[in-house]
């Protein structure tokens, strides 16, 4: 049988295993297939992350000694059955409950009574079952915007699985909503979804890089953004989306740990946005801005 690769980390910190495999998680080059982080007699925590080809272990460990700013357990690399680890590692998550909102994987479609709010997401390639904090910090978001204000232009940056463009089709029913990101497979896993769903007539789902697409020119300004992606690229599309966001706009950041949200946060003050909220969630941020000028 084919062989593919597992990542090994243990700890006694439950608090660092969980950053740990959100990192994995949302990396843009070299993330694993599949991340799970669960209780070990020997290690305390143990994280595990299934690739198609080896990491670079020295790497990763640098990356993740800077990200945190403090040193990680040692990386282990091992081999495995070559399986389909996301599969395998999804039929494990739980329902999330986020607010008004309920996300599910297909396994658990008869346990979940089916309502308004459910959603049903198999996150597949692409990141977004709401099992991490920055997409839970988003769908929480999301809810307490949409209860006192009817966005009537939504993106989703970066949209992933496409759960949070769902939850805003769900919440807002008469706003025309966009999710884009740059991988396909992500657009694919998207589409999908949102089929699945049956949204699929209020979300056009394109692949874009960043802004850089018709629709989204067409379709601009738009009231509502939300972006869950990471720090650096959030600094670098700080000027595109000041002028994608309309005056008293609302523009939600994500992907990015606690220590770097006061630099993301300058990138768009600069740009006529004001805070509005500032949620931490194991370890994440999640900026809530509002567009001022």
């Amino acid at each position: 049988m084919p062989e593919s690769s597992k990542l090994v980390i243990g700890t006694k910190s439950f608090d660092l295993a969980l950053k740990i495999s959100g990192i994995l998680r949302e990396l843009f080059d070299g993330a694993p297939e599949a991340v799970t982080v669960f209780e070990d007699a020997a290690d305390g925590w143990r994280i595990e992350g299934y690739y198609a080809e080896p990491p670079d272990v020295g790497a990763l460990t640098t990356l993740l000694n800077s990200l945190l700013a403090q040193p990680v357990p040692p990386v282990k690399l091992e081999t495995v059955p070559d399986l389909n680890w996301v599969k395998i590692s999804q039929k494990a998550l739980p329902p999330v409950s986020a607010g008004r909102f309920v996300v599910h994987g297909s396994h658990d479609r008869e346990r979940i009574p089916r309502g308004p709010n459910t959603i049903v997401i198999d996150a597949g390639e692409a990141f977004g079952t709401a099992h991490h904090a920055t997409t839970l910090g988003c769908l929480l978001a999301i809810d307490r915007l949409t209860r006192k204000r009817r966005f009537a232009r939504v993106l989703d940056l970066g949209c992933g699985s496409g759960v949070l463009a769902i939850a805003a089709a769900r919440a807002l029913p008469k706003a025309q909503i966009i999710a884009t990101d740059f991988d396909p497979q992500s657009i694919a896993v998207t589409s999908a979804n949102i089929r699945t769903n049956g949204v699929h007539q209020r979300i056009a789902a394109a692949c874009a890089a960043g802004l850089d697409h018709p629709w989204l020119r067409h379709a601009m300004p738009f009231d509502l953004v939300i972006s869950n992606i990471l720090a650096g690229p959030l600094r670098t599309l700080a000027a595109g989306l000041g002028r994608a966001v309309t005056p008293s706009g609302v523009l939600v950041l994500a992907g990015l740990l606690t220590p770097e949200a006061p630099g993301v946060l300058a990138a768009y003050r600069g740009q006529g946005f004001a805070l509005k909220e500032h949620q931490r969630i194991e370890g994440w941020s999640i900026l809530t801005l509002v567009k001022t000028g």
